[in-house]
């Protein structure tokens, strides 16, 4: 089997499993007490802390750990919030951020906030204009911005955004889950958010960066772990294993995205002149390095993703457009683009170029029989 869907879960990189092995013995006790093991875990916990302040150009006291990203974006968006209650209760955001941060407004629009969604362009990429005009808006508390979509890959203009912000003296979260550890994270941010397992480390470790001078009050009650941001014991072994991750991949990232960068490159050029009616999706080159998204025309999208399930081939759609929800995923409906057998290939590290070859010999046969027994072949 081809696993192409690392923007869903990076594989465990082998260094976060030799790390997360080795914590599990030593590790394992309450990093809040005194006693010698207690000491042991502290002192992997904050060693952690320092590596992955320094992959993500924080100060160690700056960064938190969760259970998720999605935990990490909640608390994020609703900390700052809570936090800047007495200079207004406005949330700017973009149609096409991620579900946490659009269901994080719901919640704050049902306690009597309000919230701006900004548009995208055809590409995916935020109305730069549109988005500075509303964080300058009276009473404006937080604007939320991610570093490139998860379903198209495009990236966004964070640097220019969080200028805007900045001058308006409003915080920029940041949502970094797809280009943590794959690239350089944008500078201006206020408050970040990302998820281990989208960079090779483990399930269930994310990471809430809250800068120093950003009002910050969390909504949940009060716990005296992670800086008072986050309740609940620390997953120590997971967190050693999330930062030794993030490190080994931020170390092989210029060699190995540019790689990925280079295959995901011919996907884009060679879908289009091999299968009819295609409309490959997001920009061209301000994208991820990892991620490339195209959509079928004439195509049921869950009866492509089975097929090249069939063929070998582990890939995911951005379309949620099934017999089930009848609905087309509101990334793709924000851009205006085609939804119909949407297919995301989002290239791990290590993919090969012999697994792409074989992915682009196969898909076209496999579209043009779906489209067969569809009638309209």
């Amino acid at each position: 089997m081809a696993y192409f869907d690392a923007a869903s879960s990076e594989p465990l990189h082998p260094q976060a499993r030799e790390a997360l092995l080795a914590a599990i013995d030593v590790g394992w006790a309450d990093p809040a007490r005194l006693y010698g093991q207690a000491r042991r875990a502290r002192l992997l916990l904050e060693q952690a802390r320092t590596e992955v302040a320094e992959a993500l150009g924080a100060r160690p006291d700056e960064v938190s750990f969760t259970s998720s990203g999605t935990q990490a974006v909640h608390l994020g968006v609703l900390g700052t919030l809570h936090g800047r209650r007495r200079v207004g209760r406005h949330l700017v955001t973009t149609a096409v951020e991620h579900s946490s941060v659009l269901h994080a407004g719901g919640v704050h629009e049902r306690d009597g906030g309000t919230v701006e969604t900004v548009g995208v362009d055809l590409t995916g990429r935020v109305d730069l204009d549109r988005f500075a005009e509303a964080v300058a808006r009276p009473g404006t508390a937080l604007a939320c911005l991610q570093t490139a979509n998860h379903e198209v890959g495009t990236l966004q203009p964070v640097a220019e955004a969080a200028a805007a912000c900045r001058a308006n003296g409003v915080p920029l979260l940041v949502d970094a889950a797809q280009t943590a550890g794959r690239m350089p994270v944008p500078s201006g941010w206020s408050v970040l958010a990302a998820s281990a397992h989208k960079w090779g480390g483990p399930a269930g470790v994310g990471v809430l960066v809250v800068r120093k001078g950003t009002r910050f009050r969390s909504f949940l009650p009060e716990d005296d772990r992670e800086r008072r941001r986050v309740p609940g014991f620390e997953n120590v072994p997971g967190i050693v294993a999330a930062a030794a991750a993030l490190r080994a991949m931020a170390a092989e990232a210029s060699q190995e995205q540019a790689r990925l960068a280079e295959l995901v490159g011919r996907i884009r050029e060679t879908v289009p002149k091999v299968v009819p009616d295609v409309e490959v999706i997001g920009d061209p080159d301000e994208r991820a390095p990892h991620i490339v998204t195209f959509s079928c025309l004439y195509v049921d999208g869950e009866a492509l993703l089975t097929e090249l399930d069939k063929a070998g081939f582990a890939v995911s759609s951005g379309s949620s457009c099934t017999a089930s929800t009848l609905r087309p995923s509101h990334v793709l409906e924000a851009m205006g683009v085609l939804t119909h057998g949407n297919v995301r290939v989002s290239l791990p590290r290590g993919a090969s170029a012999a697994e792409v070859d074989r992915f682009l010999a196969v898909l076209p046969e496999l579209v043009r029989r779906i489209r067969q027994d569809a009638g309209v072949a």
